[in-house]
């Protein structure tokens, strides 16, 4: 399979590193993590003028209509410039979401804001029980006899971006009609949304629904199957993630190779010593391995076939979680003790290297899925 990317997605890949060696580099991420949002809204305004927000909407909704290996591009710059900004959260896998489930008049009201970065939207859907299985939910969602509407009551749990999010996507389940997608105004009555910050120094929220009345028109209903909406939203998301491993485990190498170079031991750099470089070559073909499973997760991300792709997708998690844990020791313990400091990018990148390899499921999870469709 040809793997040489058009000069467009070049381009694209170019403009948005530049772009964040420019407006996002470390000492602006960490000042934005102090932030009420948790993010900058220079540098979100500023993916929505090179647009990257558009990239995963339709044509027909104003979007570009880029595939799963343009994101992947994308998502792989992030990585490297350790992106606190709710992408993936609104711009993959809300976007999508309410590109598969919205009728055209749900699409024409929420996605321009979300394209423009007017509005941030995001998917709220794990909850405390979940534990990765992606359909057991148990938030529930009754009609509402007096307004004509809903009435939603549970307890969305580390959503990204929960609190300062404008738009929540809320999936719960309905009697006798399976799984539902609900898009709520972050203002309506009965939310309740604790805020707080995840180890790798991204913004989530804790979100109880009680009661919460939304009228009728809130039920995203283009696509009556809303599971199969679900899983191709939360597929696509893997993708994104396995991608976005791939370029911190690019920075991390580079960060560790430029360290031996300079770091003496015995009047001696330490890139010398053979037991080091061992290391390091090993974490170059864990690397690779990850980049050639990242590709693998774009492209079969988009497949009509929901088995094959799971498999894929899983397959290519579990050996990117595991890329992710042992390239992120090594770094750290090749950099000694300032390898834990938060002073030093390299703890950083460990820290959003371990919550990849537990996001989507992790990696002996996956491991599981895939031993059980082969043996099935």
């Amino acid at each position: 399979m040809d793997f040489t990317f058009s000069e467009e997605q070049t381009m694209l890949q170019d403009a948005t590193r530049r772009f964040i060696s420019n407006e996002a580099r470390f000492d602006q991420r960490q000042q934005a993590k102090k932030t009420p949002s948790g993010y900058s809204s220079k540098v979100w305004q500023g993916f929505a003028d090179l647009g990257l927000l558009a990239l995963l909407a339709t044509e027909e909704d104003g979007g570009l209509g880029g595939s799963a290996i343009d994101a992947m591009l994308v998502m792989g710059v992030m990585g490297e410039g350790l992106v606190i900004e709710p992408y993936l959260a609104s711009a993959v896998l809300a976007t999508k979401m309410i590109s598969l489930s919205g009728n055209p008049e749900q699409r024409a009201r929420y996605l321009p804001d979300l394209i423009s970065g007017a509005a941030v939207a995001v998917l709220a859907h794990d909850e405390t029980t979940t534990r990765f299985d992606r359909l057991h939910i148990s938030t529930s969602a009754k009609p509402a006899t007096e307004t004509g509407g809903y009435v939603l009551n549970g307890h969305k749990s580390v959503v990204p971006h929960g609190a300062s999010a404008d738009l929540l996507l809320v999936t719960a389940r309905m009697p006798d009609q399976g799984l539902s997608v609900f898009a709520i105004a972050k203002s309506t009555p009965g939310l309740r949304i604790l805020p707080y910050t995840t180890v790798d120094g991204i913004a989530a929220a804790e979100i109880y629904l009680d009661q919460v009345i939304i009228p009728a028109n809130c039920l995203l209903d283009a696509q009556s199957d809303a599971e199969a909406a679900l899983k191709q939203t939360l597929d696509l998301g893997i993708a994104a993630v396995c991608a976005e491993a791939v370029g911190v485990l690019d920075k991390l190498l580079a960060a560790t190779i430029a360290y031996a170079k300079n770091r003496q031991q015995f009047g001696v750099v330490i890139g010398k010593f053979q037991a080091l470089q061992h290391k390091m070559a090993d974490m170059v073909l864990y690397i690779e391995q990850a980049r050639s499973m990242s590709y693998l997760a774009a492209v079969r991300s988009e497949d009509r076939d929901t088995i094959s792709r799971r498999i894929a997708l899983s397959s290519a998690k579990a050996v990117i979680g595991q890329a992710c844990r042992f390239v992120g020791q090594q770094a750290v313990q090749l950099h000694g003790g300032m390898g834990v400091t938060d002073e030093l990018d390299v703890s950083h990148y460990f820290k959003r290297l371990m919550a990849i390899e537990l996001q989507f499921g992790s990696t002996d999870y996956h491991l599981e899925v895939v031993a059980q469709r082969l043996v099935s």
